[in-house]
């Protein structure tokens, strides 16, 4: 890079997994139990359209836990995916239990630091959306704007201090694409 180029800073919309993108499965890596939430798959389509990146963020200390593996939470995801009828493009996960978590565990802002060295984003540009306090502060503590679902536990998070709270994926994906930053 040459001085004075700048590297282009992508916007992006950072998304919880359960409880967000899908039903709560509560520690369970069973395919028949992966429900995508309505219309979420179209509305990430609208995400991508408007040129949005899409970026997975999501703890699984059910790993840690012993729960399940990690090859089964990525058939949890194939499977999730299979219903959007589309992937993200990137995937965060922490596998770590919470009495032993670092940065990278949400709140903790390490995996958003991780996608945007790897993808050049800029978090005052980007969103979080997520149905935990846990999910609206990593994204307000890293710059973002921030939307709490009421799917999944958002119901019993809303005094969290979101900067939007939205109904579930779809109506939050509106919030992001009528909202000029």
């Amino acid at each position: 890079m040459t001085e004075g180029e700048h590297l282009q800073e992508n916007r992006a919309v950072f998304l919880d997994r359960d409880g967000t993108l899908m039903e709560e499965m509560n520690f369970s890596a069973d395919l028949s139990k992966v429900h995508a939430i309505a219309g979420a798959g179209a509305s990430l389509a609208e995400l991508r359209r408007d040129g949005w990146l899409k970026v997975m963020i999501t703890n699984q200390s059910g790993i840690a836990r012993g729960f399940f593996t990690v090859e089964e939470y990525e058939a949890v995801n194939a499977e999730l995916f299979r219903q959007l009828g589309s992937g993200m493009d990137a995937v965060y996960f922490c596998p770590e239990d919470p009495q032993n978590a670092t940065t990278r565990r949400k709140p903790g802002t390490g995996m958003l630091e991780e996608a945007k060295r790897d993808h050049q984003i800029a978090f005052e540009k980007s969103w979080f959306i997520g149905d935990k306090d846990t999910d609206i502060l990593c994204g307000r503590t890293a710059g973002c704007k921030t939307i709490l679902v009421l799917t999944g536990y958002g119901k019993k998070h809303q005094d969290c201090a979101p900067h939007f709270i939205a109904k579930d994926i779809v109506e939050a994906a509106q919030i992001v694409l009528a909202t000029k930053m």
